[in-house]
């Protein structure tokens, strides 16, 4: 028995030294085992920092899409904020208002006063001309307001009209063609006998001079004929541009501008230039309209200054070309009182000619009277 208990612990003794040397062993073998399992997880971390760095990498990105739907409110809201930042509305006003906006001729064109200044010159050339074809309209018989039958009694008749009216000096021309048919006749004239025929035009003595002047140029210059060329017009005494272009233009029909005082008070208040020399006028108002328009121009242009836009107070209330005028309001406005401002045929009174055309006399004008009848 005792025998068999000290074997058998011998034998237990053996197996548990086995065992325990065995142990570091299995000890080791987990160890590595877990080692293995352990190392993908090891490599398996920098995955997860990676997936985490992406994910606060996307995490600004996110954050930044506020932004660009603040820049995008930001944008919209300046669209919708755009329009106070473009042109008033009183800029639309100064554009010229239609004819058929005015039923009377007399309709308000103070939104028409600041137009022309500062309008381009294609406007201002199609206003110009609107104005001449209204004016056409008005004055379809216009012509030049002295008597005569030949260039000679055009060239003279217009010399007596300096400083006078054409009535006047149609009144006045009757008597002197009568004793001095001729450039031969007037050159030959007594002086005295002349300026007692001239008195009543006015500053007659100085005119006398300038018809018995230009009476001995063309009979020593010319053959006693009037010449159809504007430099030799000019050289005879007392004729100039104004008086040479209404002998070119109605004795010749050669276009030509007439810049009276009627003219230059018209073109300057309807801002087609703003020059005061009459020869510099002539060129900026030529300038808007083809040559073949100048003559008729010059008529309807003069006829409208003694008709209705009279110098010290224009008739606007009655002016058919209102709505076009930059100067409609410096006369009167009233339709009834402005009616009562017309002249000549406009007011049912006589014209200027004693022998108008039968154009005019079809119209309804009605001849001048005589000198001394009434």
């Amino acid at each position: 028995m005792g025998e068999q208990g000290s074997d058998g612990g011998r034998k237990t003794a053996k197996a548990a030294k086995t065992a325990a040397a065995g142990a570091p062993d299995a000890a080791r073998e987990a160890a590595s085992a877990s080692g293995r399992r352990a190392a993908p997880a090891r490599k398996a971390a920098p995955a997860r920092k990676a997936a985490a760095g992406k994910k606060a990498a996307s995490a600004p990105a996110k954050k930044a899409a506020p932004s660009k739907k603040a820049s995008a409110a930001k944008k919209a809201s300046a669209k919708k904020a755009a329009p106070l930042k473009k042109a008033p509305a009183p800029k639309k006003q100064l554009v010229a208002p239609k004819k058929a906006t005015a039923s009377v001729p007399a309709a308000p064109a103070k939104t028409v006063a600041a137009h022309p200044r500062g309008e381009s010159r294609t406007a201002l050339v199609r206003r110009a001309r609107r104005i001449n074809r209204e004016l056409a309209e008005v004055y379809p018989y216009a012509h030049p307001e002295l008597d005569f039958d030949n260039p000679f009694q055009l060239v003279v008749a217009t010399v007596l009209s300096a400083q006078t009216t054409d009535l006047r000096v149609n009144q006045t021309t009757p008597a002197l063609f009568a004793k001095y048919p001729t450039p031969e006749d007037l050159a030959a004239a007594d002086p005295e006998e002349v300026e007692e025929i001239l008195r009543p035009t006015g500053f007659f003595r100085a005119k006398t001079k300038s018809v018995i002047g230009l009476s001995k140029a063309l009979v020593e210059q010319f053959g006693g004929e009037v010449p159809g060329r504007l430099e030799d017009l000019v050289k005879l005494p007392g004729v100039g541009r104004k008086t040479a272009f209404v002998v070119l233009g109605n004795a010749f029909g050669r276009p030509g501008i007439t810049v009276d005082t009627h003219f230059q008070r018209l073109v300057r208040r309807w801002n087609w230039t703003d020059e005061t020399d009459p020869d510099k006028i002539e060129a900026a108002v030529g300038a808007l309209f083809p040559k073949s328009d100048w003559t008729d121009l010059s008529h309807h242009v003069i006829w409208h200054g003694r008709r209705i836009c009279h110098a010290r107070k224009p008739a606007c209330g009655a002016c058919p070309i209102a709505p076009l005028c930059p100067a409609y309001g410096e006369g009167e406005t009233d339709p009834e009182k402005a009616k009562k401002l017309l002249k000549y045929e406009k007011a049912g009174q006589p014209g200027q000619r004693l022998k108008p055309p039968q154009a005019y006399l079809d119209a309804g004008g009605r001849a001048a009277p005589p000198l001394g009848a009434g």
